[in-house]
């Protein structure tokens, strides 16, 4: 299913490339095992080979779903919880399942919370993680550098600031047009 050069996403550390499929040992038994480098962090992960599904490994989106990304980030935010903890949990949430629908979501509405109302210290880390997952990814799909990939991605988030959404809460009432 996964080749050496392949470029896969892992979810909580964002894209990387496979480097090596090998044979290991460990508790008297034999596997194989994924090394991924992850570029963004300089990380390399070992994943058992039979445990990449449910761990989550997924390979990189291709060029052509960039747009239908950039869509979810251009898009209207998110009902969120009010209270900050749940708000955390909700996005820790969406960022464990490594999809990059759901990565961008997290990116847009922590964006857009930013900038109409400020983050908390945790939410600002979230942020600053998920924007990097999110730009590792997009650094793979549209074969940009790592400098590249992250001034896109603040392009585009600056571009929704300038006339985008507002911020909704959960209240039921739609969040007014500023």
């Amino acid at each position: 299913m996964y080749s050496v050069g392949d470029k896969v996403v892992y979810p909580h550390h964002g894209a990387g490339k496979i480097m090596k499929i090998e044979q290991k040992e460990v508790l008297g038994q034999q596997r194989d095992y994924l090394t991924i480098q992850i570029l963004h962090n300089d990380m390399t992960v070992m994943v058992p080979v039979e445990n990449a599904d449910r761990a989550g490994l997924r390979k990189v989106i291709e060029s052509d779903v960039v747009d239908r990304v950039l869509e979810v980030l251009r898009g209207d935010p998110t009902k969120m919880p009010k209270n900050w903890s749940r708000r955390y949990k909700h996005n820790r949430d969406k960022l464990k399942t490594g999809d990059i629908f759901e990565v961008a979501e997290v990116v847009r509405n922590l964006a857009i919370r930013h900038a109409d109302k400020g983050l908390s210290t945790g939410e600002k880390q979230m942020f600053s993680k998920a924007k990097k997952i999110l730009a590792s990814e997009l650094m793979y799909a549209r074969n940009f550098d790592e400098d590249e990939a992250n001034a896109f991605l603040e392009t585009v988030l600056e571009d929704i600031h300038v006339d985008g959404p507002a911020l909704a809460d959960d209240s039921r009432e739609p969040a007014p047009v500023v």
